[in-house]
C-alpha cells in the first residue's frame, strides 16, 4: 500500500511515517509538507492507494484541498488525520468527500483499524459517543468538553440508533447506491454508473437515508462509520457482497 502523508508540521510528519510505515511491511509512505508538495507529487506518481491529509497547513486549507482532491481524483480514498476531533469537522469532513477522520490522539491500533477499514471500501469515523471509549479520570477538562460536544452533536443527530449492517434489509441495487454513495459521489455519476435514471436514484437514496434512520447523506455515512466501529470485524465490501 502507498500512502501520501500530508502534514506541515515536520516533526509530526516524521512521527506519522514512522507509525504507518509500522503498521505492515507492505506500507510505503511518501511525506508532502505542503499543499503545493502534494499536488506536485500526484502529478509525478499516479500509483498511491491513499492519501492522509492534515487540515492545518501553512499553504492552503485543508478542506480546500481535501475538495481539489476528491474533484481531480475521484477514485483515490483520502482520510483526514488531524488534531481536532470537533463533531463539526468530522461532519465537514465526510461531507466534502473523506473516506475517515482519525484524530491524531487516536492510538496505532485505531490508526491501523482505520486504513484497513477505508482500504477495504468502508468509511471511519472516530467514535461519536463515550460510549465507545472508556476516559481517564485524569483526563484534562478540555478533553472531556470536546467528547461531551461529539456526544451531544452524535445524540442529536441519531448517529447511534441504526442496529448492524444486517438489519438494513437494503435491496442489492440500495446496496450498491449506498457503496457509491460512500465514496461521495453525486447522484448523478451513481445514476450513470449502474444506468438508471437520476429519479430512480433519488428514490433510491431516500429509501436508504430511510433505512438507516437519517436525514442526510453526510449523516449517512456517518452512521455506517458507526456501524463498523460496533461491528470491527465485518467490512462494508464483505457485507456488500453477501447482499448480492
Amino acid at each position: 500500500m502507498k500512502v501520501l502523508l500530508i502534514d506541515d508540521h515536520p516533526l509530526i510528519l516524521s512521527a506519522l511515517q514512522t507509525v504507518i510505515e509500522g503498521l505492515g511491511d507492505d506500507v510505503q509512505v511518501v511525506g508532502a509538507d505542503s499543499a503545493a508538495a502534494a499536488r506536485s507529487t500526484l502529478k509525478q506518481q499516479d500509483d498511491f492507494d491513499l492519501v492522509l491529509l492534515d487540515l492545518q497547513l501553512g499553504d492552503a486549507s485543508g478542506f480546500d484541498l481535501l475538495e481539489e482532491f476528491r474533484a481531480a481524483y475521484p477514485a483515490l480514498p483520502v482520510v483526514v488525520i488531524s488534531a481536532s476531533d470537533r463533531a463539526s469537522d468530522v461532519i465537514r469532513s465526510i461531507d466534502q468527500g473523506a473516506m475517515g477522520f482519525v484524530p491524531k490522539r487516536s492510538s496505532t491500533e485505531m490508526l491501523s483499524q482505520a486504513l484497513r477499514l477505508v482500504m477495504s471500501g468502508g468509511i471511519y469515523v472516530p467514535p461519536m459517543s463515550l460510549g465507545n471509549e472508556v476516559s481517564s479520570a485524569a483526563e484534562p477538562a478540555p478533553a472531556q468538553q470536546r467528547m461531551q460536544q461529539i456526544q451531544q452533536a452524535a445524540s442529536e443527530s441519531a448517529y447511534q440508533t441504526t442496529g448492524g449492517l444486517e438489519g438494513l434489509s437494503l435491496t442489492p441495487r440500495q446496496t450498491d447506491v449506498l457503496a457509491l454513495l460512500l465514496q461521495g459521489k453525486p447522484n448523478k455519476i451513481i445514476a450513470r454508473e449502474l444506468g438508471v435514471s437520476v429519479e430512480t436514484i433519488k428514490d433510491h437514496v431516500a429509501a436508504v437515508l430511510k433505512a438507516l434512520g437519517v436525514s442526510s447523506r453526510t449523516q449517512a455515512v456517518l452512521a455506517v462509520g458507526q456501524m463498523m466501529q460496533r461491528q470491527p470485524e465485518a467490512h462494508f465490501s464483505t457485507w456488500r457482497a453477501a447482499q448480492a
